[in-house]
């Protein structure tokens, strides 16, 4: 095990939230000494502050109805949109951007060298038991409601995924792309829709429920895009 590794205290919320970037010098020193921060799931949140404006530099995207996105907490994004090149950094940045906090997104590759570099960017596997511990951990988590990222309408709900959440928030998110990298007049889309909730009394992992919850949210995002026609 890494000494970056050893050094995870836990998968909590406090790696999940944006700290004020410490100077290059002192992130340098602390990188070459090994004393930074890595969770079990293989995020780095140096690399993810180093890269979040580089994203922001060239992606523009607007967020409507943000004040949806919980501010601490579990809660699953479950978004029209599957894994591409563009839409998780554009789901991450927008979520960073208005509530502070980074995004693990779900579907990171299991391959080496790529999958290594999706999971220190805030990658997670397309497994409920991973969604779920970091659920339990208090992060926000992003996961397509189609495990093509070509696709543009609102998919097949990922109903293990959703076993996993029961408990939990679950936001539907209606993501329109935008011209080349968002500019120069087109930017992306995210729309935010209201959280969905499984009935108190329902066991987490109850097959029945995570069914009718995907249903839920794959109306609702259907509903945001055609209302966004």
């Amino acid at each position: 095990m890494s000494t970056a590794a050893r050094a995870t205290a836990s998968l909590g919320v406090d790696l999940d939230r944006v700290t004020f970037p410490m100077s290059l010098r002192d992130l340098v020193r602390r990188r070459l000494d090994g004393r930074f921060p890595i969770d079990a799931f293989g995020a780095d949140p140096q690399v993810q502050d180093v890269v979040a404006p580089l994203v922001s530099s060239i992606v523009a995207v607007d967020v409507r109805h943000a004040e949806r996105i919980p501010r601490s907490g579990g809660a699953l994004l479950v978004s029209n949109r599957g894994v591409g090149l563009a839409e998780p950094a554009v789901l991450a940045m927008a979520v960073r951007r208005v509530v502070g906090r980074r995004l693990r997104i779900v579907g990171g590759p299991d391959v080496p060298v790529i999958g290594g570099l999706v999971r220190k960017l805030g990658g997670i596997s397309n497994r409920g038991d991973d969604v779920g511990v970091a659920l339990r951990a208090g992060h926000l988590v992003a996961a397509p409601l189609a495990p093509t990222w070509l696709r543009l309408g609102a998919g097949d709900p990922p109903r293990t995924l959703l076993a996993a959440a029961l408990g939990y928030p679950v936001l539907p998110v209606a993501v329109a792309p935008g011209g080349p990298f968002g500019l120069p007049l087109r930017p992306w889309r995210m729309d935010v829709g209201e959280p969905l909730e499984a009935p108190e009394a329902v066991q987490r992992g109850d097959p029945l429920a995570a069914a009718e919850l995907a249903e839920h949210a794959r109306d609702a995002v259907a509903s945001m895009l055609r209302a966004s026609d």
